[in-house]
């Protein structure tokens, strides 16, 4: 192997890992890749999910099929793509909060069957996003895009600002990769770029342009806040809860500032 080659692995070891640890998108094989340091591409790849959703949509929207329909489809669409890892974390977590014993509710997160209050939470964010996307017919692939960064970077907000309440669980390797305040921000500087981005489509879309900005620091803010508030620190679970009712509580403001 030569030394292109090496720098070449090197380079892209963790982004595929991300990708692959995040997503379901199938990537050629590759030897040695590093997984310590996927959050750090967390919002990147909640993008690069969002674009694949967006170019979906546009296709979809092409062939004349109704709103209603497009939307369920894409959030179905969503739910596959991400394999259903954030999903499956704000359903345990909604089982584990339901529990009146603090001290029993991270043995019930960490039971694989799914409870009444799982399913009760998968369904309302599930109707939530396809709502909302019903409600913002413009835009859809922008939209989209926004939703996934900053569902993700409202993880990395959790990550870096609450305590992980198991050591030895699947995310607590995120704890080395996000461990102050300094890396929330090259995330945030890719959000806030593609905000910018709604300005240079159309200029007279700088209000939307700031609320999506707002909102999406707002809702990622207090969503790691406030499963912070009720279990005292997150859980490799409470990080997928972050990111979906982030993603669908963003999308319910959109609603709000469109209209």
């Amino acid at each position: 192997m030569t030394n292109t080659q090496i720098w070449w692995k090197k380079f892209l070891s963790t982004p595929m890992a991300s990708v692959i640890f995040y997503t379901s998108i199938p990537l050629p094989y590759m030897e040695g890749l590093e997984f310590r340091g996927v959050a750090h591409f967390a919002p990147l790849v909640g993008l690069l999910i969002g674009a694949l959703l967006g170019l979906l949509d546009g296709l979809i929207d092409g062939l004349g099929m109704p709103i209603i329909t497009r939307s369920a489809l894409i959030v179905i669409a969503w739910i596959a793509i991400t394999g259903g890892l954030h999903l499956d974390g704000a359903m345990d977590t909604a089982d584990g909060l339901a529990v009146g014993d603090r001290q029993r509710r991270l043995e019930v997160m960490a039971d694989s069957a799914t409870g009444a209050f799982g399913a009760m939470a998968a369904i309302a964010v599930v109707l939530l996003k396809t709502t909302a996307l019903i409600e913002n017919p413009e835009n859809h692939w922008l939209i989209l895009m926004a939703a996934c960064g900053w569902g993700r970077w409202g993880q990395q907000v959790a990550i870096a600002c609450y305590p992980y309440l198991k050591p030895t669980g699947k995310g607590a390797f995120h704890k080395q990769a996000i461990q102050s305040y300094k890396d929330l921000l090259p995330g945030l500087i890719l959000l806030l770029g593609l905000s910018g981005l709604q300005i240079l489509i159309n200029k007279e879309k700088i209000f939307l342009a700031v609320g999506m900005t707002v909102a999406g620091i707002a809702m990622a803010v207090l969503t790691s806040a406030w499963f912070h508030h009720k279990l005292g620190g997150h859980t490799g679970d409470t990080y997928g809860a972050v990111v979906e009712w982030t993603e669908a509580l963003f999308l319910c403001v959109l609603v709000t500032l469109s209209n």
